[in-house]
């Protein structure tokens, strides 16, 4: 598509409304990763004097922050919006997850990709015992974790995993850290994808490295994957 027809695209955006068709593709652009002035300007074909003064605005209510290297991310209002707005993925995820608990008698995540971030979205804790607290709105990184691994294995995201690691995830649907984020903490994740097969979530299960040795996932990858299935039917 030529440059001119993608602008007049976005200018006949959905709501009619041209400077919020435009400021939603921009954001939709950077919540595939991290993009430069001139990427978002290419990725959305509006005028590069748009694209800045619109990404500039999203910043100021900090939908946007730049990185240290100047390029735009998602912000942290848009997680915190995440975390705290009812979705039919989280509802649906929310009794599955207990009964996950119940199960495995470790902590249990819910985490949604926000840019070069991912947000923990919904969280169980078993009732007691020595666990793995991951807050509802904590943003972690994309470069370690096993949620990371599952998240670099389906969006073209920038992460240190190799791509035989990343190919093994997408055979097995779940990928596994020890000791990596934090020391003493291990979690094995799987894929949430929706009916239209896009990546909606990740579901991970955390706990003690002593607990889950020597390999998360061959300790309650089926318990995981069984949670995946069923909640993955309701969505």
């Amino acid at each position: 598509m030529r440059n001119t027809d993608k602008q007049a695209v976005v200018a006949e955006g959905p709501s009619g409304i041209k400077v919020l068709d435009r400021s939603v593709s921009i954001i939709e652009a950077i919540a595939g990763g991290d993009k430069t002035l001139s990427q978002l300007s290419d990725a959305t074909g509006l005028p590069r004097a748009t694209t800045h003064r619109l990404a500039t605005a999203l910043e100021v209510h900090h939908i946007l922050v730049r990185t240290e290297a100047g390029a735009w991310s998602i912000g942290p209002a848009l997680s915190r919006y995440a975390a705290t707005a009812p979705s039919a993925v989280i509802e649906a995820a929310k009794p599955i997850m207990s009964t996950l608990v119940r199960t495995t008698g470790e902590s249990v995540q819910l985490y949604e990709l926000t840019g070069s971030t991912r947000t923990c979205v919904a969280a169980v804790e078993p009732p007691s015992g020595l666990t793995n607290t991951v807050p509802v709105g904590s943003q972690l990184p994309l470069d370690r974790g096993s949620a990371a691994r599952v998240f670099a294995a389906y969006k073209p995201i920038d992460a240190p995993f190799s791509s035989k690691e990343l190919e093994r995830v997408r055979k097995t649907r779940l990928g596994e850290s020890v000791n990596e984020r934090e020391v003493g903490l291990s979690s094995v994740s799987t894929p949430i994808h929706d009916s239209a097969g896009r990546l909606r979530a990740v579901l991970s299960i955390s706990g003690p490295a002593e607990r889950l040795k020597p390999s998360p996932a061959n300790t309650w990858g089926k318990e995981l994957l069984k949670a995946a299935d069923k909640l993955m039917s309701e969505i």
